[in-house]
């Protein structure tokens, strides 16, 4: 059972990586990004196929976070010509472009068989409960890193800035300040944030395929963004862990419930974590860490 929970504790710390860069991205400066799963997706197989070549995972992850942050670039300059929406659809795209891509470059990603036998991250501590707990503590300490950087971004004249663009584009524009370079910046941010979590999922799954990173990924993030409380760091970190309680929790119902199958269950989980978001909305549209003064 503790090796269970650890390894629950270890997915909820990757999506709440991934949380925080999306919070950065839409919770700041109101970017919607669909795509965020691509950027995932580059940083995990940049780290398993840097690793096949005995690549240290510092270096591997460095690497990651980078391609994911190149990749985002030109993702920026196209949301400079559009409308909000037009740009989700257009990151969506960008989404399954990458998997696409990760699905038909065999001769590097060994397409759809996947990158496999990923080394784990510390496995010089063997196969005990020793390693996990370790690769956990690490990655804790990345989230508290991020979150200290991000509590820094908001307190600097960039974090006010990106917050007046989300509030108001065309106020800031009327103020003489350019958005388009503030939105770039903070879309490259996030994207490399997301490139370090795929890293992290690499080396913990030990291999990699490119339907792992499909667009229902990037919703259960948003989803969880939307339940804790957007723009607010500890609401990612809530909405993660909630998420995470809602999926993992609804596995023992099958025990409860005999007569519904494993499968049946993962539409009913679906289901429910879709159900939590439509009363979020509706009655605590703030989110759960969201300021309690405004509905």
């Amino acid at each position: 059972m503790e090796a269970y929970l650890v390894a629950v504790a270890i997915i909820a710390a990757i999506y709440a990586l991934l949380a925080l860069g999306l919070n950065l991205q839409y919770g700041l400066t109101g970017l919607i990004n669909f795509g965020h799963v691509g950027f995932f997706c580059i940083g995990a197989y940049t780290a398993g196929l840097m690793a096949q070549y005995g690549i240290p995972w510092p270096l591997s992850f460095l690497s990651g976070a980078v391609l994911a942050a190149l990749a985002a670039w030109p993702l920026g300059l196209v949301s400079l010509k559009l409308r909000d929406d037009y740009f989700a659809i257009v990151s969506l795209g960008f989404s399954e472009v990458v998997r696409i891509v990760v699905t038909s470059e065999q001769w590097l990603t060994n397409g759809v068989q996947g990158v496999t036998g990923v080394p784990k991250l510390m496995r010089f501590l063997g196969n005990g409960l020793t390693q996990p707990l370790a690769v956990l503590n690490l990655l804790i300490a990345v989230n508290i890193l991020v979150a200290l950087a991000k509590l820094r971004i908001v307190r600097s004249p960039f974090g006010r800035m990106i917050e007046a663009i989300r509030d108001n584009e065309e106020a800031v524009k009327a103020l003489g300040k350019d958005p388009a370079g503030f939105k770039i910046q903070v879309l490259v941010l996030g994207a490399a944030v997301a490139g370090v979590a795929g890293g992290f999922y690499a080396h913990y799954i030990g291999y990699i395929v490119p339907e792992q990173f499909v667009p229902l990924i990037t919703f259960y993030i948003w989803m969880a963004i939307i339940i804790g409380g957007v723009g607010r760091i500890s609401g990612a970190v809530a909405g993660t862990l909630i998420l995470m309680i809602i999926m993992e929790g609804s596995r023992f119902l099958v025990d409860v419930i005999p007569s519904v199958s494993g499968v049946k269950m993962a539409s009913i989980r679906l289901g429910v974590i879709g159900l939590a978001l439509v009363l979020f909305t509706l009655y605590r549209p703030q989110g759960l860490l969201g300021d309690f003064t405004r509905r």
